[in-house]
């Protein structure tokens, strides 16, 4: 008979050390944070190594109402005392300052960082990242781009032996609530703002939203990640959808396409006149039209998708909610524990890896395909006056359709709604070819000009 071994337990060894946590902010994302440090102790010293003990909550207001009960005992309305005696601190308060300072003061004395606050990154990122390699901290920052999904750690870890070539990335809920109710119901942009506002997608001054600048913030931090060089938020054009129709919508819908607003990062290698090329990064906001059969097309309401294109791997897409309470706070908790199984096992603190630096491309750099809409007279040869100002550009034509006819008031010859997809071009061919075509006496008006990728 073959005896067993059998596990030994060792009553002497000590218990996991204990890492004081300290929370910056108590919103919708910090309460849920706070709420699961205080209801999962147990398992998170389980899965780290160590005890995570919440020892205050820095708040403005102490007595402030809260969707979650905490203990009293923990709210303090001096975050800078509490930053200075913490190993961990967790900063959700959101804005530049006092986030910046209390970062600083948090790295100087020690303590790792774990912040979603994209605005911030985005701005003054690249002096964070370098002082915390200084002090050898670690800064995460998880929840910063995508909210529950986890896509900057596959980007920096899982993805480090391949070669990113682009990113695209629906990176906010309230434009892509926006964008799929106009798509869905045919809603104009201000009803759809107005029920995304209703619902609570959309904040009462949506303009960080509308206007692009939340979701460039996101994608200088994707950008920076992908091609390690150090992006900033003034690096990325920015594009917002407020000028986006219901007459667009439909176009694209009947055209096979859907609008997204999307955050795009891409390698491009360009050619001056010298004949010498360079290899650099676009990083763009803007509305976007894309294939209805293309993944990101299937990303409905106020959720978030982030496709990846890289040389080994090919093509990644990563799904789920882009905000909420609960959500955002699994990716806090997320590089919460990382950071703590770090300063368990030692060694130095991860931030992001900058290997090179490859110079910023401007929009005009970027080559795509088209959509063009125009209001233009219905008579003969309108067609084909423009289709020769596309030739004299370089800009080919893919597709050119008419979908609205209007009559005249006087019996006149009326007007006709064009809309035109090109083939891949040049942005400054299109600008130029755009100006040349609102110089024509047959066209009343250029409608629209939206990107086209995904193709």
């Amino acid at each position: 008979m073959t005896e067993r071994n059998t596990a030994v337990v060792d009553t002497d060894t000590p218990r996991p050390k204990t890492l004081r946590v300290a929370l910056l902010g108590a919103g919708n994302v910090g309460a849920q944070v706070a709420r699961i440090l205080l209801d999962d102790a147990e398992s998170l010293a389980a899965r780290t190594g160590a005890r995570l003990e919440l020892v205050g909550i820095a708040v403005r207001t102490i007595d402030a109402p809260r969707e979650v009960e905490l203990p009293r005992e923990l709210f303090t309305t001096d975050a800078s005392a509490l930053v200075r005696d913490a190993d961990v601190v967790i900063e959700l308060m959101g804005g530049l300052e006092p986030a910046r300072t209390l970062i600083l003061e948090a790295i100087e004395h020690g303590a790792s960082v774990i912040t979603g606050n994209k605005a911030l990154l985005a701005v003054d990122g690249p002096s964070l990242y370098e002082k915390a390699d200084a002090a050898g901290v670690q800064l995460s920052y998880e929840a910063a781009v995508a909210g529950a999904i986890p896509i900057l750690r596959p980007i920096r870890d899982s993805l480090a032996g391949d070669k990113i070539t682009r990113v695209m990335g629906i990176v906010n809920g309230t434009t892509n609530f926006i964008l799929d109710a106009m798509d869905t119901t045919g809603a104009e942009f201000p009803d759809a703002l107005a029920e995304a506002t209703r619902l609570g997608y959309a904040e009462a001054d949506p303009t960080a939203d509308i206007e692009g600048h939340d979701a460039a913030a996101k994608g200088a931090i994707l950008a920076s990640l992908s091609f390690h060089t150090r992006f900033a938020l003034e690096d990325v054009h920015c594009q917002g959808i407020t000028a986006v129709t219901a007459d667009d919508i439909a176009a694209a819908k009947d055209a096979g396409f859907v609008i997204k607003l999307l955050a795009i990062a891409e390698k491009l290698e360009t050619t001056g006149a010298t004949g010498v090329g360079t290899t650099g990064v676009s990083v763009r906001v803007h509305p976007t039209l894309i294939p209805r059969e293309h993944p990101l097309a299937a990303v409905h309401g106020a959720f978030n998708a982030v496709f990846i294109e890289a040389e080994s791997a090919g093509e990644l897409m990563f799904y789920g909610r882009g905000a909420g309470g609960t959500p955002t706070a699994s990716a806090i908790l997320g590089d919460v524990v990382s950071a703590a199984r770090r300063m368990v096992l030692g060694g130095p603190g991860r931030t992001e890896t900058t290997t090179g630096v490859l110079p910023v491309l401007g929009i005009e750099a970027v080559t795509t395909q088209y959509y063009i809409g125009l209001d233009a007279a219905d008579q003969p040869g309108v067609l084909a006056k423009i289709s020769a100002l596309f030739a004299e550009n370089g800009v080919s034509i893919e597709t050119m359709r008419q979908t609205v006819h209007r009559e005249s008031d006087d019996g006149g010859n009326g007007s006709a709604e064009l809309r035109i997809v090109t083939h891949r071009a040049s942005e400054a061919a299109l600008a130029a070819t755009v100006e040349a075509i609102k110089g024509l006496d047959i066209i009343n008006s250029v409608t629209s000009v939206l990107r086209v990728e995904g193709v």
